[in-house]
């Protein structure tokens, strides 16, 4: 499946609690349990003010259907063209 990086702003993220960061994550992995097989939640990265998910999904619809379902915000949806990393300079 394609893989998406999802961006979303979110004031004050970074200072949210851990049960509040619990919750969000139990709510993401319903509505993935709802669209199941159609997306994948892989990980996503929390910095001060906003937050960026890295999802598999059929396309990008079912990654902004998921946002609807679960009440997130989505500033920006990018598909991943190429990943790149350290081996990659080895050639």
């Amino acid at each position: 499946m394609p893989r998406f990086i999802i961006e979303r702003e979110i004031r004050n993220l970074g200072k949210r609690s851990e049960q509040e960061l619990r919750a969000a994550a139990k709510n993401t992995c319903d509505v993935v349990r709802q669209l199941s097989p159609k997306i994948q939640w892989v990980e996503s990265f929390v910095t001060a003010d906003k937050m960026y998910c890295v999802y598999l999904a059929a396309d990008e619809s079912v990654v902004r259907e998921h946002a609807q379902r679960g009440g997130f915000p989505v500033t920006r949806v990018s598909a991943v063209r190429t990943i790149i990393g350290p081996v990659t300079a080895e050639g």
